[in-house]
């Protein structure tokens, strides 16, 4: 593939990038705002992913039956999600149908935000939050984050609470937009065959209008102390344990070693946690997984089981962390099996406009730099055994913040 990285920058501050590929088949393109629930109060939690429903509901020149209508016209794979970190609007058409798209999208991200559409749309937010209070499994991670973070705002919930969602009023919702939403705060990346000036010229035209207001972030370092604690829920019929413990930012060198790291110590198949936990029959699930974030980071540990197994299988997933902690004892074909993984994992991304305009995007909105794809796998492949060791030796995989979750705690904790 012919890949060609092209930038620009409005005179507003809104950042164009595309990976441009004249043999590709399709074209894909992405607003990608940053701001998230991090961005937020504790009293406007929820805001970002409320926020994100909203701009589906209309603009000054389309309806919110328009919206999605031209999206299915144009047999757009199209969606939206929020996050900690930042709220992404997307599309993945035929070329033809790019500049349709782009303008779609641009449109979207000036909505009316209605009042009527306020009020109905806060009731499906809301029953989303009590599907999602029905799942253990995010139970635990929001409250865990909760605990380690503590007053951080990495520490709210994505989708926010009943209590905050319900108390939110539109003119809050508008003057977050306002100040959040701003061009200097928005990237947008786009991949596939496309002509790259013909679409900043676009951008131009949709957003050069777009007022700055010096959006900005804290990404001051966070400080998280060890502890844990026991929620009982006798509803529940399996026991949940997870745990949070510092790691490198999304900025760091070391997010490769950390990521190879988290592969060796908690994938899903071949890990470490597998064999101790999985492959026994101790545990059904038990994965460690590395969360780059904006200016810090964490690893998260994480097991389900049958209650009669919770000390047992905590024991175990302490034991494994503490060990390689302790020993720095990762080996060579271990190394060599997560690079290889975690390398044809990003290939295949590369592979789609999608995946490569969701990478770029969000390399983009981290680093402010374009690193291709080449370079990146060599810096992945450039991982040693020793990189690993220095790796815990700067984050040990402490201190901890642990959470159980249970039908009954009773067994020895």
């Amino acid at each position: 593939m012919a890949i060609s990285f092209k930038h620009a920058q409005l005179t507003n501050g809104l950042t164009v990038v595309a990976e441009t590929d004249s043999e590709a088949h399709t074209a894909a393109v992405g607003f990608f705002v940053k701001t998230g629930a991090r961005d937020e109060t504790t009293e406007l939690m929820g805001v970002s992913h409320f926020l994100e429903h909203m701009m589906f509901k209309g603009t000054a020149r389309r309806t919110a039956d328009d919206v999605n209508r031209e999206f299915d016209e144009l047999g757009a794979d199209y969606n939206a999600f929020t996050s900690h970190e930042q709220t992404v609007y997307y599309a993945h058409v035929l070329p033809e149908f790019l500049s349709r798209a782009t303008d779609l999208l641009g449109d979207m991200l000036r909505p009316s935000l209605r009042r009527k559409d306020f009020d109905m749309e806060k009731k499906v937010i809301l029953e989303e939050i009590g599907m999602y209070d029905d799942r253990p499994e995010w139970r635990l991670q929001d409250a865990l984050l909760e605990d380690f973070f503590g007053a951080h705002p990495l520490g709210h919930r994505v989708l926010g609470t009943t209590q905050t969602v319900g108390a939110l009023t539109a003119g809050q919702m508008r003057e977050y937009f306002e100040a959040r939403y701003s061009p200097d705060n928005i990237v947008v990346a786009a991949a596939g065959r496309l002509d790259f000036v013909a679409l900043r010229d676009q951008i131009e035209q949709l957003c050069g209008g777009w007022s700055a207001t010096d959006a900005a972030r804290d990404t001051s370092v966070v400080a998280c102390g060890a502890g844990g604690r026991t929620v009982v829920d006798a509803k529940q019929s399996r026991h949940y344990v997870g745990l949070l413990c510092p790691g490198p930012s999304a900025q760091d060198p070391r997010r490769y070693a950390a990521r190879v790291l988290a592969d060796v110590l908690g994938d899903h198949e071949g890990s470490r946690l597998y064999w101790e936990l999985v492959d026994p029959g101790l545990a059904e699930e038990a994965d460690f997984s590395f969360m780059p974030q904006d200016g810090c980071g964490a690893f998260m540990g994480y097991a389900s089981c049958d209650p009669a197994r919770a000390t047992v299988v905590e024991d175990a997933l302490v034991g494994v962390l503490d060990g390689v902690a302790a020993r720095r004892d990762l080996r060579l074909d271990e190394l060599e099996r997560a690079v290889n993984k975690l390398a044809t994992s990003a290939t295949l991304q590369g592979e789609r406009p999608a995946g490569r305009m969701h990478g770029l995007g969000t390399q983009w909105t981290y680093q402010g730099a374009y690193t291709p794809l080449d370079e990146e796998l060599e810096r992945l492949r450039a991982v040693t055994v020793d990189d690993v060791a220095s790796l815990l030796r700067d984050f040990p995989l402490s201190p901890r913040r642990v959470l159980r979750m249970g039908p009954d705690l009773a067994a020895g904790r």
